[in-house]
């Protein structure tokens, strides 16, 4: 991965060759493309309906171009996040028609400027946040989505940065006010957003983190988390017999019962953060009966309660913020600052494995059995293993969707976001 960063003045070099008018070569060329008359085409990964792994499809649709103050992408790598796996579900408030082509996140090479985009220059490494449609070989984002990536930071790191980073730094520094000699507890500590929250923790002294993970995962994650605790065990007990007051901050990313959990945990003038709800996400499709079990063992949040013991309650969505609050120019600020850090080798993104296009389901599926350690990527010019490519069809129980249905119109109407 590290050789990525000194191959950026040949890709450059590829880049400007290909806007001054030189076609691919016959087949496509390096770069995915594909040339059927004028009009040029993608590989991209198609969500045909909501659903299990069958609705997922890798397709060709034509390629995005720029609008005004967009950039256009050529994509190296994608990140994949449980968000994925409850938007394939459709287990998400007011979710947008399918079909549809996820991902929020990717990095890659700018090939393109809409008008009116500046700082920007074609060549440039970047890394974006995209309003879906991320998990393709081209993407256009606004200029507000996007960060310059450092030279020695790879494509998959750089995919495996926004999501996590920028997700652990918003709670623990601006939400939660993370200081000196403070404690946090963290869940699914093996996951991208939990080592992100470790090493943000690690620069702050004498801070204590709690982690609680599966037990497989305890090996490779010890050294990063204070004290860790299987997943399973009662993690309210380990707490309390280590720390009798409790902490200072619970990162919640399960939901369910384990709210009631976390602000039991409370020290006074604590704060406890919703991000996630993953315990509603128990099999391949959406389940009622998971997601009213999980809503019921919510604990109802009594602000008198709240009042009395002195506890904060709050939730944190980047992408709401981001897409829906147009909190774009916080999410530079942090970015930036997390670009310093990774500079000063404080911090660097974990990635768990790198996965082709057509080896999504199989992703997909690592993420939904909490069988990662980090960041799974989408390595857009990884090669599939056989017996994955064998199921990486253009077809599937949902195929009724076709390309001229899915197709052109996505370059002009952007897919809502989650509401």
């Amino acid at each position: 991965m590290a050789k990525e960063g000194v191959e950026k003045a040949e890709e450059t070099e590829q880049m400007i060759e290909k806007e001054a008018g030189k076609e691919p070569a016959e087949g496509g060329g390096g770069d995915g493309s594909h040339r059927l008359g004028d009009a040029q085409e993608m590989r991209a990964v198609v969500l045909a309906g909501f659903g299990g792994l069958n609705k997922l499809r890798l397709s060709r649709k034509a390629m995005p171009e720029p609008q005004d103050g967009e950039l256009k992408i050529r994509v190296k790598a994608c990140g994949l996040n449980f968000i994925d796996l409850m938007v394939r579900q459709g287990n998400i408030d007011n979710p947008p028609k399918t079909p549809l082509v996820p991902g929020f996140e990717c990095s890659g090479i700018v090939e393109a400027l809409g008008d009116s985009v500046k700082g920007y220059e074609i060549g440039d490494r970047v890394m974006a946040f995209v309003n879906y449609n991320a998990w393709a070989e081209v993407v256009c984002t606004p200029v507000e989505f996007v960060y310059k990536i450092p030279d020695d930071m790879s494509f998959s790191e750089a995919a495996a940065f926004p999501m996590n980073f920028v997700t652990a730094y918003v709670m623990l520094f601006e939400v939660a006010n993370l200081r000196e000699g403070m404690s946090v507890l963290v869940h699914s500590a093996g996951g991208g957003v939990g080592q992100a929250v470790a090493q943000l923790c690690s620069t702050v002294p004498n801070v204590t983190v709690f982690g609680t993970a599966s037990t497989f995962k305890h090996e490779a994650i010890k050294d990063s988390v204070t004290h860790l605790f299987d997943r399973n065990a009662d993690y309210v007990q380990e707490v309390k017999r280590i720390s009798a007051e409790g902490v200072d901050i619970v990162l919640d990313c399960l939901c369910g019962d384990n709210t009631g959990k976390g602000l039991s945990l409370l020290k006074p003038l604590g704060t406890y953060i919703l991000y996630g709800s993953s315990n509603m996400v128990t099999g391949e499709t959406k389940s009622f009966f998971s997601f009213a079990k999980s809503w019921w063992q919510v604990e109802k949040v009594n602000p008198i309660k709240l009042y009395e013991e002195n506890k904060v309650i709050a939730g944190f969505s980047l992408l709401n913020l981001l897409f829906k609050q147009g909190r774009a120019g916080l999410i530079r600020a942090v970015v930036e600052k997390l670009i310093g850090l990774y500079n000063q080798k404080k911090i660097k993104p974990v990635v768990d494995s790198l996965w082709a296009l057509e080896e999504v389901k199989e992703a997909m599926q690592r993420i939904h059995d909490r069988g990662n350690i980090g960041k799974l990527i989408l390595d857009v010019e990884k090669t599939p293993t056989p017996l994955m490519a064998n199921d990486s069809t253009e077809t599937s129980e949902a195929g009724e969707e076709e390309e001229d249905h899915e197709g052109d119109s996505e370059n002009k109407e952007r897919m809502p976001f989650i509401q």
